[in-house]
């Protein structure tokens, strides 16, 4: 099962190579991405029976055999992707090889009564404007807990939501199908197909922000677990009896580094009035402000430790660290490296850790991944929604087929 998992990955990984790259041979798309000529010959072969990509020219031969070259079919289908969060969503549109198109960011409140038909409308009007021939489906990245991604009902202490069947509702609103997933899992997919964790078969995703999450890939193939939630590292416990987190634990590595408990430490210690926000601390902070810098610093050394004991368990080759809190992570790292190293055991000191800045549409592209992802779907997570998913793309492959979704621009 994990070996097919990894093709399906691969499978995309090509798509994505040669959307970047441009029309590539069979032998540079397996040394691109590590695999076999064998592996990568049937991979190739799938792809041209499924209509994703098409055989071009020859490239020109230096002496052997020329290689064929092979294409995308540009026109193939897209997806939609939306992250939500408490106060904004971001949406992207993006193309079969996840480069996206075109994106959008919107004020939304989660916690009213008119939430789910106010992300209706916000997505109805995007939607709308779509520039692909067929739209495949939208993926939807939630922070909390998800039933199944083929099912979508909705568990999240941050947006207030219990047991809300969100993925019901968009598919009765767009007549599309839509997979809902935890929104470090589908940052996590985005990363291992677009980020630095691309090419590394084990890697861990860290987000710092408002809450702190992982995503875990093992073996090319982002980690659930069993609930579908695995990588909750924001609950780990770190201060006995510190402050109470929002899953109602105390002491959480959440509740004393979220972006919450930096400002109140700091309104605490007399760095912030009671108004001012993390944006004023930061500013302090890269103003040369010894008292602004101890607070990050402090959380940092922080989420050295916490890290330093997953790296250890889980043994990634990389890890990334993005998120709001990146933004600021020239005071983090003061604390981070010592305490992480310190923790490390000697055989993992020397591994890399790569910080990107935040950017929302990657967390939206991640989003997407989840239908662009699922044509090669052996593991069976999308369920009917990835058969759904399969119908449109096979018919989007056929020869002037065009968009019959009509629900959307009602």
């Amino acid at each position: 099962m994990q070996s097919s998992a990894r093709t399906d990955m691969t499978r995309s990984a090509v798509l994505t190579f040669i959307g970047s790259h441009g029309p590539t041979s069979r032998a540079d798309l397996a040394r691109s991405l590590g695999v076999s000529p064998a592996l990568m010959t049937q991979l190739t072969k799938d792809l041209l029976n499924e209509g994703l990509i098409s055989e071009l020219e020859y490239s020109p031969s230096r002496g052997g055999r020329p290689a064929r070259l092979l294409g995308l079919v540009v026109d193939a289908g897209g997806a939609i992707g939306v992250k939500v969060v408490a106060d904004h969503i971001t949406v992207v549109e993006v193309g079969i090889t996840g480069t996206v198109l075109r994106s959008a960011t919107e004020p939304f409140d989660a916690s009213t009564m008119t939430a789910v038909e106010t992300l209706i409308g916000l997505l109805r009007i995007f939607i709308n404007s779509s520039v692909s021939t067929r739209l495949l489906g939208i993926g939807v990245a939630i922070p909390g807990n998800i039933d199944e991604q083929s099912v979508g009902t909705v568990e999240s202490t941050q947006l207030g939501w219990s047991r809300l069947p969100l993925g019901a509702r968009l598919r009765e609103a767009f007549d599309l199908p839509v997979l809902v997933d935890n929104n470090v899992n589908a940052l996590a997919a985005a990363e291992a197909l677009y980020g630095q964790a691309k090419g590394h078969a084990n890697a861990l995703v860290v987000t710092i922000g408002t809450g702190v999450g992982a995503g875990i890939i093992a073996d090319g193939v982002v980690f659930r677990g069993h609930s579908g939630v695995a990588g909750e590292i924001g609950h780990i416990p770190t201060i006995e009896n510190g402050p109470l987190c929002q899953c109602g634990g105390h002491g959480c590595l959440e509740a004393v580094i979220g972006q919450q408990a930096l400002v109140d430490q700091a309104r605490k210690r007399g760095v912030l009035t009671g108004s001012e926000t993390l944006g004023v601390l930061r500013d302090r902070a890269d103003s040369g402000d010894p008292d602004a810098q101890k607070i990050f610093a402090e959380a940092g050394h922080l989420l050295g430790r916490a890290l330093a004991g997953v790296v250890n368990t889980l043994d990634p080759e990389v890890v990334i660290i993005l998120g709001e809190g990146a933004e600021s992570w020239q005071h983090w790292m003061y604390g981070f490296e010592p305490a992480l190293r310190s923790c490390l055991v000697p055989a993992k000191r020397g591994i890399p850790v790569a910080v990107e800045s935040w950017q929302d549409d990657r967390w939206a592209q991640g989003a997407a991944c989840l239908v662009l992802t699922t044509p090669f779907d052996e593991q069976g997570l999308s369920g009917d929604q990835g058969q759904w998913i399969r119908r449109r793309l096979a018919k989007s492959a056929q020869p002037g087929a065009a968009d019959v979704t009509t629900k959307a621009r009602q």
